[in-house]
């Protein structure tokens, strides 16, 4: 019994370096695969109008400034389009608290679009946050990213494909050839739906759904 329980508990300690090893393998891999990334990139002081938090992403994984509102925050698809179709108007409206019974995370609203503060802890953080990189929008350099999720339909994306917007991209689970916006993400074929895209993959490397799309070609305006 002696030697069973030595050899378990060196298996374990076996197990645990092992574990450590590749977790220290997969950040470095990670640090390098990054700034390979970011030595690609080209195009600079670009804004990043985002639906949810993939642009906010790329910002942060690219190790660059939040030169947009739409910053650890989501805002359905159909709010976000109707946005984006008279941006301007939007961009001059006060942001004011909405109260949402049962919501954690402060919410506002922009007129009529609700705006979902989910990564912050009040509404007053919030609403500094927004107004101060409100500020930074490069309207000469700008990126739309949106999310086909929750009650975005096939007439949300349609609306989307038709905006007047030079580099836009929408994600999806499913291919959609007949609009040259739509990307489907990889990874989510058998779950019907959108999920959490800046999740990372089960797989050894460490890399984010949302990866499977170039978004370094993308954001140097070479298209998908």
């Amino acid at each position: 019994m002696g030697k069973n329980l030595h050899g378990g508990a060196g298996d374990s300690r076996a197990r645990t370096w092992w574990s450590a090893c590749k977790q220290d393998l997969r950040e470095r891999e990670r640090a390098a695969y990054l700034a390979k990334r970011r030595g690609r990139l080209k195009n600079a002081g670009f804004t990043i109008l985002a639906s949810d938090c993939n642009g906010t992403m790329m910002y942060h994984d690219l190790g660059l400034p939040f030169l947009s509102p739409t910053i650890n925050l989501t805002i359905g698809m159909n709010d976000f389009v109707k946005m984006l179709e008279n941006l301007p108007w939007y961009m001059e409206q006060e942001l004011t608290e909405l109260s949402v019974e049962g919501r954690t995370f402060p919410t506002g609203l922009l007129g009529d679009i609700q705006v979902n503060f989910v990564h912050y802890q009040t509404f007053e953080e919030s609403a500094r946050k927004w107004e101060e990189r409100k500020k930074r929008i490069n309207w000469d350099n700008l990126f739309v990213v949106g999310s086909a999720k929750g009650a975005c339909t096939y007439e949300t994306i349609q609306r989307f494909d038709r905006l007047p917007y030079q580099h836009k991209v929408i994600f999806t689970h499913i291919e959609y050839p007949e609009f040259s916006s739509a990307y489907r993400l990889k990874g989510f074929e058998k779950q019907g739906a959108l999920g959490t895209t800046t999740n990372y993959t089960n797989r050894f490397l460490k890399r984010r759904y949302l990866e499977s799309f170039d978004y370094v070609s993308f954001l140097n305006g070479e298209g998908f």
